[in-house]
């Protein structure tokens, strides 16, 4: 079954540079009625072949739907960051629960529970060009390779490969995983991801995380 590009698409790119560039590609369908089960869901998210593809079924509540080329999450960050920037919305409610989200101009955060982010095997290295050169893995563990850039100023260096074989062998920026490497160091990050994604994250109270970036719409 093959379907054509929704009318309702936007595609944005979440946690962009400074100047506008990289970022990780988002599909966002604003109005899931059309796609109204899991399967019809799955199958338009394989054959756009995002990272992730979001179904909104609630505007106004923040209802939002999450899937990969194969699977359906119940948290993601770049998902979640760039439909709250998107639709401007104060909170979504993806199945993992309710997720507040706020802008200060330049950069779109929500805030969230490392413990909602899917299971990633965080692998430090010694040096940022130890990341640099490595090689897409085989498809298996789901790896989050990092390394200090500069440790005082909590600048990290960051490379997402998924393993999960279905055409996305390396992730341009992973929100969820962020969040997992700032709860196993307990401090504000700087993360440098992929090509030259940035992504934000700061330590909240009651072991909450805020995670931000920058969103931009992508050229039509």
């Amino acid at each position: 079954m093959t379907h054509e590009r929704p009318r309702g698409l936007d595609v944005l790119h979440v946690f962009c540079a400074g100047d506008g560039r990289h970022g990780n590609a988002l599909g966002v369908v604003r109005d899931g009625r059309p796609y109204p089960d899991e399967r019809s869901r799955q199958e338009l998210a394989a054959e756009l072949g995002f990272s992730e593809t979001v179904f909104v079924d609630d505007p106004e509540r923040g209802t939002v739907d999450i899937y990969t080329p194969t699977l359906r999450l119940p948290f993601a960050g770049h998902p979640l960051v760039g439909v709250a920037w998107l639709l401007d919305l104060e909170w979504v409610n993806p199945p993992a629960g309710e997720v507040w989200a706020r802008s200060d101009g330049e950069f779109t955060w929500i805030t969230a529970r490392a413990e909602w982010a899917p299971p990633r095997s965080l692998r430090r290295y010694g040096a940022a060009a130890e990341v640099d050169a490595l090689d897409v893995p085989p498809p298996g563990e789901w790896i989050y390779a990092w390394a200090w850039e500069d440790e005082a100023a909590g600048r990290v260096r960051a490379r997402a490969f998924p393993g999960r074989g279905d055409g996305i062998d390396e992730d341009e920026a992973t929100g969820a995983a962020a969040l997992l490497l700032t709860a196993q160091l307990g401090r504000a990050l700087n993360i440098t991801q992929g090509r030259g994604s940035q992504i934000l994250t700061a330590p909240g109270p009651d072991g909450t995380i805020e995670l931000g970036g920058r969103v931009r719409l992508a050229a039509h």
